[in-house]
């Protein structure tokens, strides 16, 4: 097994230590976030960073880089106040791998790829069609991280969207049914099968 300390990591060339640290935390979730300025211009982004932050109230986080450059996503959430997280899926995995490249702000990601918008009542924010698991998400709080300059963006889920065949009896989202994509480091894609689920967990008697 190969020993690595912070002087080491500190000593990498640049690309190596990238995807070094971003691969060592193991498998992220895929997701893209559409958005919708005030005034209509639609963005849509790949994010590996959405994690559950709690079910009662239902709430999502995820984190933006620091905004020392435009950052379309985050201004228009601070804008408007809403977005959505949709789950990346094996067919579009191309496509949503692409969303990472950076347009002028008054260029759409879903004009320049074969994703397309999805709306569904008066949500401001555009959903992802076809996605499996679509989620109408509103802005709550967020919080400044120093140590990076990053910021952790909380939001409130307000629409959820699931595809019958995936949504279980028990409310199990069966993620290996819907192959949705997850992300190893910054630019690989895998798509897990579903090994096993164990019951609630307690205690061995003594």
């Amino acid at each position: 097994m190969i020993a690595l300390t912070r002087t080491d990591i500190d000593n990498m060339e640049k690309l190596y230590r990238i995807n070094l640290i971003n691969s060592c935390s193991g498998y992220k979730s895929a997701n893209l976030i559409g958005t919708q300025s005030a005034d209509g211009q639609t963005n849509v982004a790949v994010f590996s960073s959405v994690t559950h932050l709690g079910s009662n109230p239902p709430v999502l986080g995820f984190i933006t880089r620091p905004t020392v450059v435009p950052r379309d996503t985050y201004e228009n959430i601070k804008k408007t106040g809403f977005y959505t997280i949709n789950h990346i899926y094996q067919d579009i995995i191309r496509d949503a791998h692409h969303t990472s490249a950076s347009y002028p702000k008054e260029i759409s990601e879903f004009d320049q790829t074969n994703l397309e918008t999805k709306y569904r009542d008066d949500f401001h924010a555009p959903f992802v069609k076809g996605s499996h698991v679509q989620i109408g998400m509103r802005y709550l709080e967020e919080y400044n991280l120093e140590v990076n300059g990053t910021i952790l963006v909380i939001g409130e889920i307000v629409q959820l969207h699931i595809n019958n065949n995936i949504l279980e009896d028990d409310g199990f989202i069966n993620l290996a049914k819907a192959k949705t994509a997850t992300i190893n480091g910054l630019d690989a894609y895998a798509i897990p099968q579903e090994h096993a689920r164990y019951p609630y967990q307690r205690p061995k008697s003594t």
